[in-house]
């Protein structure tokens, strides 16, 4: 056990080192798990870690990936995909795995491991793009929208994938391989129909019980408890783990308890995918890079040179202008960290050697580092390709068929949350409002209010809402502490977005105001002025003094009245 814990502590103290440098230059983590991986390998110098346990925790990190996406996808989601992005999508994974297949099979490989190469080439980093796309401020362009769209698509065709390889390792002849995928599909959509049905009858039923408690941990418990059991479930059917808490996603991705359930998850995700890019890292042998280098810069050019092609091709098919369609495949070019976890499954399943997933791995790697720079100057490379000086935009339809931005995020949806969103939906300003008792999540989703459960203080539920996209963040939840949780969350998250919040007293609007909160209103003195100002309006006060005198009150802080209050007889 002490020897066990004394690699734990290398391989923490090793990541945080690399990542928190990785995080300085902005190089996404992911490379960071994979040099932690190198570092701490069997194949190179220094200490070694071994902890059989590792593996198996590491592949929950991509069921846990697996049921992230499945999150975001859910069936009306990809209905509303079903006509660009889901053709476009499915072709660029199909040509480029049957175009990288083909090319390596006529290279000599054999059928089954060309299969594989072709699907792991396909597949392109939804990490890098994202972050990449964000870091240059073209995460919402025509081409950064598509290009990510595409690059999420891939993981869901990842799933086939995730059925097929196995079988492909296990089955010999052909008429054998033909009934073995055969199988492999039936139990697939059995699987599907299980998970789907049983989501839709036990799951919201179920998450709506545990929110009554108002329990995070019991919360946490549950989203655990649902995305292994599924997991478990398609395994038991001979699948793969992945799969299950794919369907798993895709059942609770429709309903309100979407954003906590990620918020709750994330950090498993993260955490245990790290661990599986550090497994990823210990399969490389950085010396066997000088003799495959040669290989593994070619596997690279394959990676980059086919999905550009095959991509600029296909958009500029669909009526995208060139310099759109270039720069859109530019961002797809790169090699995607989701290929090696298929890498990882065919090694498993025996399916190709060793030697050459050490070729696979390079290349992949490599294309995941020169990917990064194509997409750092994708548009200065695409106007070259394009043959002309300026970017054009005619002829682009929006490729994510998806909800308004919400405009304004509301915390709480008591008495005063549900008045102000009656207010904005009178307006017609878009919105979006959390929670966490799920009566009351139900009475606004019947009265047609986008009203979803989550702790408006939980720094993940905010992430996965994209709180820093609003315009405007409503606090009004009645309890203090978690009021101020949130806006000190809230500025940390977001800082150039305003915030107004609720405060019962002055004391807590001084401390709302403390932790960042644009305007923070105690209620009850804002009530006295309300009255005030109707006393007012009946003495025929002209409305524009009455104004100024509450304005006045309000820039003063409040202190001409709470002055008066302290004065004897008050």
């Amino acid at each position: 056990m002490m020897e066990h814990l004394a690699q734990i502590l290398m391989l923490l103290s090793v990541a945080v080192a690399v990542v928190l440098a990785f995080q300085q230059v902005h190089i996404p983590t992911s490379l960071g798990y994979l040099l932690v991986g190198v570092i701490l390998g069997p194949h190179t110098a220094g200490p070694t870690v071994h902890v059989p346990e590792f593996e198996a925790l590491a592949e929950f990190g991509v069921v846990f990936l697996l049921f992230t996406i499945g999150l975001n996808f859910s069936l009306p989601q990809l209905h509303a995909l079903r006509h660009q992005v889901l053709g476009l999508g499915t072709a660029q994974v199909g040509f480029t795995t049957a175009v990288v297949g083909i090319t390596v099979w006529l290279a000599g490989l054999p059928a089954a491991a060309a299969f594989v190469i072709g699907a792991v080439f396909a597949q392109s980093s939804t990490t890098i793009i994202g972050s990449q796309l964000a870091e240059q401020g073209e995460e919402n362009s025509p081409h950064g929208r598509l290009g990510l769209a595409l690059s999420v698509f891939q993981d869901i065709t990842a799933v086939p994938f995730l059925v097929v390889i196995p079988v492909l390792g296990a089955a010999v002849g052909a008429g054998v391989l033909a009934g073995a995928l055969g199988w492999a599909m039936i139990k697939a959509v059995a699987a599907f129909a299980l998970v789907f049905f049983v989501g839709r009858w036990l799951l919201r039923p179920l998450f709506h019980l545990v929110a009554k408690r108002r329990s995070a941990e019991l919360f946490t418990l549950a989203v655990l408890l649902v995305a292994l059991l599924a997991a478990w479930t398609t395994s038991s059917l001979g699948l793969s783990l992945a799969f299950g808490a794919f369907l798993a996603g895709m059942m609770l991705g429709e309903t309100e308890f979407r954003h906590q359930v990620e918020s709750s998850i994330r950090p498993f995700r993260d955490v245990l995918l790290g661990l599986f890019f550090v497994g990823i890292g210990m399969l490389i042998d950085p010396a066997a890079i000088p003799r495959i280098w040669h290989w593994a810069v070619l596997g690279a050019l394959l990676i980059l040179m086919s999905k550009t092609l095959i991509v600029a091709a296909m958009v500029r098919s669909s009526g995208i202008d060139a310099v759109t369609a270039w720069r859109t495949a530019l961002v797809v070019a790169v090699g995607g960290e989701f290929g090696f976890a298929l890498l990882a499954i065919a090694l498993d399943a025996k399916l190709i050697e060793l030697h050459l997933g050490q070729i696979a791995l390079t290349s992949v790697l490599f294309a995941m580092i020169a990917g990064a720079l194509l997409i750092r100057f994708n548009q200065a490379i695409a106007t070259r390709l394009a043959g002309i000086g300026h970017s054009q935009t005619h002829g682009f339809t929006e490729p994510l068929p998806q909800a308004p931005t919400p405009q304004v995020l509301i915390g709480g949806y008591g008495r005063v949350g549900h008045a102000i969103a009656i207010l904005l939906q009178s307006s017609g300003v878009p919105f979006m409002a959390f929670d966490t008792d799920p009566k009351r999540v139900a009475q606004g989703r019947s009265a047609g209010h986008q009203v979803l459960y989550g702790d408006i203080s939980d720094p993940e539920l905010l992430a996965a809402a994209h709180a820093e996209r609003t315009s405007l963040i409503v606090i009004t939840v009645d309890r203090s502490a978690t009021a101020l949780r949130a806006v000190s969350a809230l500025r940390g998250a977001c800082p150039q977005v305003p915030i107004i919040a609720r405060a019962r007293d002055l004391e807590a609007s001084a401390q709302l105001l403390d932790a960042g909160a644009t305007h923070a209103y105690p209620e009850a003195i804002e009530a006295s002025l309300r009255l005030g100002a109707t006393a007012l309006r009946m003495l025929h006060v002209p409305g524009d003094d009455i104004d100024l005198i509450l304005q006045g009150v309000r820039d003063w802080g409040y202190l001409p009245v709470v002055e008066e209050k302290q004065e004897p007889g008050s």
